[in-house]
């Protein structure tokens, strides 16, 4: 809780994964992918409620092992390819109203950004609270500037986007972010009423890029199995 503001924590991790199979749960430095969100949830100063979403009954119990709540197996509507976020949350929030568990923010941890802290989930809190605005969503800098990219028409080069300065150096060019996935932070009014996570009033969070780092495929979970080493967090 945060200023009397409950705050809800939904992991969402349905069972198939077209990549690494049972991607949710695969060991990383000797913890399952989805403990990490679950730790960071657990840690924070000001979450009330960590939800684990899934349709899969082993992602349920490793959920429960490490302390989340999962009070249900998500609908196969809404745990297929083309589910979306949103739909998963609003269907987590209308179902602990039912069970007169009400809320007044939401944050969305996907279990694929295990290198974001629960220093990172208090922080963002705090920010949001701050400011005064509904919702906040975690980003970092981009590694290639979209500045020196171009598409190609009729054979010929096209700005992605203008730039207008007397020449290209990196060092002058804007700063460019892109969603790293780890933090979505909004109200629950907002979500319900928009269904929505952004709006042109969304603030946001600066991560790091070395804690950004987004499991979608093997290279990155190795990726991220070599950093928590350097942290001195791998369990084996």
């Amino acid at each position: 809780m945060y200023n009397d503001k409950k705050i809800l924590a939904i992991i969402p991790a349905r069972g198939g994964s077209k990549g690494i199979p049972h991607k949710n749960i695969m060991d990383i430095c000797g913890k399952p992918l989805i403990a990490y969100s679950i730790e960071a949830a657990k840690k924070s100063k000001y979450i009330d409620y960590t939800l684990v979403s899934t349709d899969d009954i082993e992602i349920k119990e490793v959920g429960l092992k490490h302390g989340a709540e999962v009070p249900f197996l998500r609908p196969e509507s809404i745990s297929n390819d083309v589910a979306k976020s949103i739909d998963v949350v609003i269907h987590a929030i209308d179902f602990l109203k039912d069970e007169e568990k009400e809320f007044d923010y939401v944050l969305l941890l996907q279990p694929t950004s295990p290198l974001r802290t629960y220093e990172d989930v208090d922080n963002a809190i705090e920010t949001l609270m701050s400011n005064g605005e509904e919702s906040l969503v975690s980003l970092c800098e981009v590694d290639e500037n979209p500045v020196i990219m171009r598409t190609i028409e009729n054979n010929k080069l096209k700005p992605i986007m203008e730039f207008k300065g007397d020449n290209l150096r990196r060092q002058e060019l804007p700063k460019v972010y892109i969603f790293n996935g780890a933090l979505y932070l909004n109200k629950v009014s907002m979500i319900l009423n928009d269904k929505c996570f952004v709006n042109e009033k969304t603030i946001p969070y600066i991560m790091d890029r070395k804690k950004s780092v987004d499991i979608d495929n093997i290279i990155d979970a190795k990726l991220v199995a070599l950093i928590l080493k350097e942290n001195g967090q791998c369990l084996k």
